[in-house]
């Protein structure tokens, strides 16, 4: 296949899963402890929900990523697995359970993800606040990135809300923040892979998320891809053009991997090698810091980012 083939993603699926994918599920060292952690507290994580290959890995050196707002979506993006309807789940005291749950783990770097809760009028923007306000006062130093949904018609007023939040916070506790957005695939790919999403509204909150920085030095924004849709490099050499021209600063490629047979089917596995060459060539463009690999997740060993 030449790099500028493309492939109709829900037509062809590549049924036997290389070599490079296959990994350790490792069950060792702190995985129970993460389990009991997460559970004993009601929590729920992306680790779980999402089916990650590398939940097993992350948990067994006492890492993980949590999943706010419930684990109901309000949208259903072909390439998901977490459970999609109506949600009626609520609960006020979730931030800080969060907050005791990430001090027992003691984890220095904790990523914050969500569900899309298009239900609320905020999106979930003030549950994101309120963790980070109680993850700060509890660990000053504590690591945080948000990997938020694209909060649809209320970004502006996200924005303003982590802004004030952050503000609040004693001298010690306003830290760098990476906050997160996935642009997930190419655009020709949004209507089949990410119903319910547009392209240039992810772009347009990356580009404020990025923004904040005028604001709050060292507030740096982030994005990631899922190869293996049936995009063409040319496609996804647009895509970072893109992610640079607004700002967003660090990247995270990795290979598209289908949770389940009711969704999307992979196009294509593609190689180690071609990782790399994006990964330099994400580079060439002006990211401060890129991981790509098959295995690569947006959330996996974010902590690195401190050091990006």
């Amino acid at each position: 296949m030449t790099a500028e083939t493309h492939i109709s993603a829900p037509t062809r699926n590549v049924a036997r899963m290389p070599v490079w994918i296959r990994q350790n599920l490792g069950r060792e060292a702190q995985f129970p402890e993460t389990a009991h952690a997460v559970h004993a507290a009601g929590l729920h994580t992306v680790c779980e929900e999402a089916r990650c290959p590398n939940r097993g890995e992350c948990w067994s050196r006492g890492t993980a990523t949590f999943m706010l707002l419930g684990d109901t979506c309000t949208r259903a993006c072909a390439f998901c697995s977490v459970k999609t309807g109506r949600p009626i789940w609520s609960d006020a005291d979730e931030p800080r359970r969060v907050a005791q749950a990430c001090i027992s783990l003691k984890l220095n770097f904790v990523v914050l993800t969500s569900v899309n809760r298009d239900d609320l009028p905020d999106g979930g923007a003030a549950c994101f606040a309120e963790t980070l306000r109680e993850l700060r006062l509890r660990q000053a130093d504590m690591g945080v990135e948000f990997l938020t949904p694209d909060f649809r018609q209320v970004q502006e007023a996200a924005v303003s809300l982590f802004t004030e939040t952050l503000m609040q916070l004693p001298g010690g506790a306003r830290r760098d923040l990476i906050w997160g957005h996935n642009i997930e695939t190419v655009p020709r790919l949004y209507k089949e892979a990410r119903k319910g999403a547009k392209y240039e509204r992810s772009l347009r909150l990356l580009e404020m998320a990025a923004g904040l920085a005028k604001t709050l030095p060292g507030v740096a924004a982030k994005s990631a891809l899922m190869l293996g849709l049936g995009e063409t490099r040319a496609e996804v050499l647009d895509v970072l053009r893109d992610l640079r021209a607004v700002g967003v600063q660090r990247l995270s490629l990795g290979q598209y991997l289908r949770p389940t047979l009711d969704n999307l089917p992979v196009a294509r596995y593609v190689p180690p090698e071609e990782f790399n060459e994006y990964e330099i060539a994400a580079r060439e463009m002006g990211f401060a810091w890129v991981k790509a690999g098959p295995l690569v997740r947006s959330s996996y060993y974010a902590e690195e980012v401190q050091h990006g």
